[in-house]
Formats: structure tokens, sequence, C-alpha cells
């Protein structure tokens, strides 16, 4: 067995140990609000989300993905290749034990954020500061105001919106008839966008904007007429209380929930398994390339990674968020699914590297926050943001100390 090899065993244990952490801090948190807010169960959120990324990474998962740098540094700058797979290697160790602190402390982080300060920090030490597309790291502290305030504001509007509408209104089960179905309307229209823009699988049909807006307007327009009967007949006692609108709320949360986790395996596999495929093609060719064609075999061992991490540790994040920063119902859970997910879409499409994580955690605070500074918890705030400030230069300095350390063994 020769060095090449050795790294390529050792990837795809440190790509499954990342893939371990997707699932047990970024997908949990995704799922946070629908558990908070008993829409499911701690059992019923690890069984969903465990499968629905599983497929989400396999069949709809990006299988060519720009593995190498993530465009954080140039890699053309750095001659030797086993100088990069070194690298590749270091920064998904160091970036999969920092999301693993973070989620046994029971923080939500950005796995994303996390492999971008790796990344960064062997780039420093292999190729100097110039090897650094500073204008990317820019954008990525950018997100880190941008994301979570963005939600907040959406998931403050929304579900202001539903009390001033639904839930202070005199016959508000007659207002919830009226607004469910248009808010499960605007909903689909978002999730459809979200599909054809932000998946891969929806990127690969290549459709003119013109044919998506078409497309997501007349799946609205049949997700109202459906939500209308099925709202009509699923509450028939007018005189029913609040209880009768959470009810209903609570069906639109679990399908928004179903969404996240589906669309998130499919986007942030990559994040794992994208570097144990650059390392696969260096240990192959000994040469470097921009892009990969990633084995179908990675992707399932990375929706495995996910599948695992959500049923050992999901648990630990899912508290945190669903409810130690403050008391989430089914209308305020919507509030913040739809918060982050218009976030996430809208940001990606300017081209800002969003973080989930951040718009989850920036959409809990925003309905929070419609209730008063004293139903927001700023203590369990303050050291979710610490965590956020510290992943970048965490990941990358434990990047740099494993880069140094593998180079003076492997090099002498």
């Amino acid at each position: 067995m020769d060095i090449y090899d050795l790294f390529l065993y050792m990837s795809v244990g440190a790509g499954f140990l990342m893939a371990f952490n997707l699932g047990a801090n970024d997908v949990a948190n995704s799922m946070a609000s629908a558990v908070g807010a008993r829409a499911i169960t701690v059992k019923q959120a690890v069984f969903i989300a465990g499968i629905l990324n599983f497929v989400g990474a396999v069949f709809l998962g990006s299988h060519v993905t720009a593995t190498i740098s993530k465009g954080i540094i140039n890699p053309e700058v750095i001659a030797d290749p086993k100088l990069i797979m070194i690298g590749m290697f270091a920064s998904l160790l160091a970036a999969g034990l920092w999301v693993l602190v973070a989620t046994l402390t029971s923080l939500p982080v950005s796995s994303t954020h996390s492999i971008v300060g790796a990344i960064t920090g062997f780039g420093l030490v292999a190729g100097g500061p110039d090897v650094v597309n500073w204008l990317k790291m820019g954008g990525i502290v950018l997100s880190w105001i941008i994301s979570p305030f963005f939600a907040a504001g959406i998931a403050y509007f929304i579900f202001t919106h539903i009390r001033r509408y639904i839930l202070f209104q005199r016959h508000f089960i007659q207002q919830a008839k009226k607004w469910a179905p248009i808010w499960v309307a605007v909903t689909l229209s978002m999730i459809s966008l979200s599909f054809l823009y932000k998946t891969p699988a929806g990127k690969a049909l290549g459709l003119h904007w013109l044919t998506s807006l078409g497309i997501a307007a007349a799946l609205s327009f049949a997700a109202w007429a459906a939500a209308r009967r099925f709202v009509a007949r699923f509450v028939l006692d007018e005189e029913e209380g609040a209880e009768g609108v959470e009810r209903i709320f609570r069906k639109m949360q679990v399908g928004t929930s179903c969404y996240v986790a589906l669309s998130q395996g499919a986007n942030d596999v990559a994040n794992a398994i994208g570097p144990v495929a650059a390392i696969y093609l260096i240990a192959k060719e000994h040469m470097l390339l921009a892009k990969a064609e990633v084995p179908w075999p990675m992707l399932v061992l990375g929706g495995l990674g996910i599948a695992v991490g959500i049923a050992v540790l999901g648990h630990k994040v899912m508290a945190t968020v669903g409810e130690k920063i403050t008391t989430l119902t089914n209308t305020r859970g919507f509030a913040v699914d739809f918060g982050a997910a218009s976030t996430v879409l809208v940001a990606s499409n300017l081209g800002l590297p969003v973080s989930t994580t951040h718009a989850a955690v920036g959409g809990v605070v925003g309905v929070g926050l419609a209730r008063g500074f004293s139903a927001v918890d700023f203590r369990v705030l303050l050291r979710i943001v610490a965590y956020w400030v510290a992943t970048v230069p965490i990941a990358a300095l434990t990047s740099i100390v494993i880069f140094v350390l593998l180079k003076w063994l492997c090099y002498g």
C-alpha cells in the first residue's frame, strides 16, 4: 500500500465522520422547529430526516462537484498534488472534529463554514496568503450577518401576520380556513422554485426562468384548491379553540420539514463527500482536477453517515434550537420554516453563501421577538453566536496543526 492508498482509506473514514456530523448538527436543526412545536416527536424526526436525507443525498445529490477548494483557495498555486491530498484530508478531519465538539455541547454550527475555515487554514500554510480568495471569505463573513437577520425578519413578519389575521380575530377558525390555503400555495411556490434552482436535480433540468415560474404558479394554484377542500374537512367545528388553528399549521409544518430534509441531503452531502472525491482522484490519477465525478458508492456513504448522525446525536441540537431559545407552537414553527427556507432560496440565487443553520436559528429568534424580548433566552443565543464566530478560526487552526504534522510525517 502506497501513501496515496493510505490517504484514500483514511479520507473515507474522515468523510463518514463529516457526514455523521452533518446529520447530527445541520440536519437536526432543520427538524428542530417541528420537534419543538410538537408537530412530530424526536423519533419521528429521526426516521423522516434519516430516510429523506439519504434519498436526497444518493438520488438528488451532486454527482459532479467542484471538489478541490470550494472556491476558497486556488489549488493551482500549490504545485504538488500530494500536498493538496494531505491538506484536503487535514481539512476534512479538522472540520469534522469541530462540528462534533459543537454537537456534543448541543450547539448548532455551520458545517459549510467549518470546511471553508479548515481549507483556508491549510491553504495559508501550503501556499501563503495569496492562495486564499479573500473576496469569497468576505462574502462568508457577510452571510453571518445577512442570513440570521433576514430569516428573523421574514419569520417575524409571517408570525405577526398569522397573529393579526387569524389568532387575534374573533372567528379565528374561519380566518384560518381563509388564510391557511394561501400560505400553503405560497409555501409550495417557494418549495418548487427552491427545488428547481437550488437542488442539483432541479438545476440539471436547465429550465428557462419563465417556465420555472409557470410551473411554480400552476402547482401553487393546485395546492391552494386542494388545501381549501382539505382544511374545510379537517376542522368541522367553527367554535373549536386555538388548537384547531394549530392543528392546521401542524400538518403544513410537517410538509415543510420533509422538504427541508430532502433538499439538505441533496445539497450538503458534497460538504462531506466532495473532499473525499478529490482525494480519490489524486490517489488514482496522481493529478489535480478542478471538478470531479463523485462515484455513487461515496454518495451512499454520505447518505448513510447523515442518517446515522441524526439517529445517534440529532436530539442534542434539536433540543437547543427547538426548545431552549424560545417556546414554539405549530404556527410559530411554520413561520420559522418559511423564514429559513425563503432566506436560503433568495440568498443562494443572489450568490451569497448563506448557512441553513444560521437561517434556522434566525427564524426561531424572529418568532420569539414577535412576542417580545422576554420570550427569547439571550444567554443560549449568545453561546450559539460565539460558536459561529469561532467556527472558521478554530477549524483553520486545527487544520493547520494536522496538516503540518502529516506533512512532517510524509516528507520528513
